[in-house]
């Protein structure tokens, strides 16, 4: 069976890029790794059985896993605002996961809509739900495969569209302010940027025709 594998020599790698303005392709191996990150979360909390995974989370204390902790809290915001969204969404699109193809051209066509109207760490946490959300999918119909290809296809969307817009924040590390206000009456910009996600997440789902293969 196919599983999520991070060395940890690889992890530590990524986290020293925090220390200095990253490259593209720094930033895209952190999307990546964060990625991972994330849908490791999501299998584990779905009770979904990968028998013993090579996974290596990153270092306690280490930047990456700051940031890993904080998508992961906003993640689990936005998904319980809008459960039903971020869940079963293969069979929402109305696709095989026996395709590669199909998969990859689903995930990237629901990604475009969601930034349609720009990019915001709200729209962020929503790609990465989405992403969790289709490869809990395919582990649970013994494709578990795919889930790589669904990381891939993540890290190819940041580097295309996303990459410039984070060297302008200095990188993932911005993300951490989205958490600095913990006022219950106030609302953090990333969740107002979030339900504008979900419209354009539901658009995709509506207006994106993906004949089955």
């Amino acid at each position: 069976m196919e599983v999520l594998r991070r060395s940890s020599v690889f992890a530590a790698e990524v986290m020293e890029v925090f220390d200095r303005s990253p490259t593209d392709k720094e930033l895209v191996s952190q999307a990546k790794a964060l990625c991972r990150d994330y849908i490791n979360s999501r299998l584990i909390r779905a009770g979904v059985s990968w028998g013993k995974p090579e996974y290596h989370a990153p270092v306690p204390g280490g930047k990456l896993a700051e940031v890993s902790t904080i998508l992961l809290r906003l993640g689990d915001e936005l998904e319980y605002i809008r459960p039903n969204v971020y869940r079963n969404i293969a069979r929402q699109l109305n696709i095989s996961l026996h395709s590669e193809t199909v998969v990859s051209d689903a995930f990237l066509a629901v990604a475009a809509q969601i930034f349609t109207a720009g990019i915001t760490w709200g729209k962020v946490v929503s790609l990465y739900a989405v992403a969790a959300g289709l490869a809990v999918d395919c582990v649970r119909h013994a494709q578990p495969a795919m889930v790589h290809t669904i990381v891939d296809c993540l890290g190819e969307f940041v580097r295309k569209t996303l990459v410039t817009w984070l060297k302008r924040r200095g990188g993932w590390a911005d993300i951490t302010k989205c958490v600095v206000n913990t006022d219950p009456s106030l609302r953090s910009h990333w969740l107002v940027a979030a339900v504008c996600s979900f419209g354009h997440f539901l658009k995709a789902l509506f207006f994106v025709l993906l004949p089955e293969r």
